[in-house]
């Protein structure tokens, strides 16, 4: 299957069209939970619950949204990666407008489980797509850029879901991700199949679910990308917990939160672009110990002195967030070099191990109730851990194809 080839029959969207659509899938999970997180305290008090319920409704779409990564990236290397986006964007868009207009908290966790799922097909498709359509350096820098301009929506989401709650209410959120699922939606039809027929697995529904065991038995996929998904316990953790740390326990108001934490996403999407200007052609095998070992100071400064105040917080914390996303061209890069074929069944295991630890740490930050040490201790268990982890598998006979041969 020729990459070139992928580019030139895409007629409607092209090259630059190509990087969009792939880029504007990638935004769908933080539009998805940043927009309404300075919204959390208030709906609590909306639907008459405790924080811990509405939290479900994080908890519940990213669970799901790693199911829906497992399930779909196999799909489409069965079906096509076309069927496999119009459905979900058009689940995702659907439950979106449902999310809109519950009437209470319960119908909101179904509809966000569901939503996690269109969102989980569209993520897995889109990085089967990347590497479909780009290759070696190339592939690196597209990576690159994708996640630099997906940091975008991080960064502008909890700003404009603290403006929606100045005009409207929580719902207003719900009905922009409406929105963006329809563009989504619109975008699949326009764009025209990369998997031919020939490169198809022809098996059953469940043998092509199957693949995923025989990808998983890879241990130059598996155990790197357990490693590099550690960094997400802590990050999603974060995002569970970032509106009470500024609003109730700091004391500032949604709005000062949003700028806090759009201040904060601006270093991920920094930090790709970092990677490609200055550390692309540096020790592949040095760079992430560097940056697990970083994320150990920073675990340790948010447990001595991070409650001083909201700023000394994202002193603390926004190192972590600049390294993690700063690894992410080299790690998603590696990880899709270690799999030659099954390439759906790869992206889905990578987005469903990433959403699963996320997921536990979103979980994991509850039984804290000092959210700053729940956060320190999980950031300095991440960078040991991911430290450790690291060495040993360096020092393995395990191939890393492009590390460690």
């Amino acid at each position: 299957m020729s990459t070139i080839n992928n580019i030139e029959k895409q007629k409607f969207l092209g090259m630059k069209g190509m990087v969009f659509f792939i880029t504007l899938m990638n935004m769908f999970i933080p539009l998805s939970t940043d927009l309404y997180l300075p919204a959390l305290p208030t709906m609590s008090a909306y639907f008459g619950v405790s924080a811990s319920l509405v939290n479900l409704t994080l908890v519940g779409f990213f669970f799901f949204f790693a199911v829906g990564t497992l399930i779909c990236g196999p799909f489409s290397d069965k079906y096509g990666r076309r069927r496999v986006l119009l459905v979900g964007s058009a689940l995702y868009t659907a439950t979106s407008a449902l999310c809109a207009i519950s009437p209470n908290v319960y119908i909101m966790i179904i509809a966000r489980i569901l939503q996690g799922i269109g969102a989980g097909a569209m993520i897995a498709v889109s990085m089967a797509l990347i590497k479909d359509c780009f290759v070696g350096r190339r592939r690196e820098s597209i990576l690159a850029v994708v996640q630099s301009f997906s940091g975008v929506a991080p960064m502008i989401a909890p700003v404009l879901g603290a403006f929606l709650l100045r005009i409207t209410s929580w719902r207003g959120a719900f009905v922009v991700l409406t929105v963006a699922g329809a563009a989504c939606f619109l975008l699949s039809f326009l764009y025209q199949e990369t998997l031919d027929e020939e490169d198809r697995v022809a098996e059953s529904t469940l043998a092509t679910l199957g693949k995923l065991v025989v990808v998983g038995k890879n241990a130059g996929f598996l155990v790197p990308c357990l490693i590099f998904s550690l960094y997400n316990v802590a990050f999603m953790g974060y995002i569970a917990v970032s509106s009470y740390i500024y609003v109730d326990q700091f004391g500032l108001s949604a709005q000062m939160y949003s700028y806090f934490f759009a201040a904060n996403a601006l270093l991920s999407l920094a930090g790709p672009m970092i990677y490609v200007k200055f550390f692309s052609r540096s020790d592949k095998k040095k760079l992430p110990l560097v940056c697990f070992i970083a994320y150990i100071f920073c675990g340790a400064a948010l447990l001595t002195v991070g409650q001083l105040a909201p700023a000394v917080f994202w002193l603390c914390f926004a190192p972590f967030s600049l390294l993690g996303s700063l690894t992410r061209p080299f790690s998603s890069n590696m990880l899709l070099d270690q799999q030659k074929g099954d390439t759906g069944s790869a992206s889905s295991l990578i987005n469903g191990i990433i959403t699963v630890f996320g997921s536990g740490g979103m979980m994991g930050i509850t039984l804290w109730a000092n959210h700053i040490t729940g956060l320190g201790t999980m950031i300095l268990a991440a960078g040991i851990l991911s430290a450790i982890g690291w060495i040993l598998l360096m020092r393995s006979s395990v191939t890393v194809v492009g590390v460690k041969e």
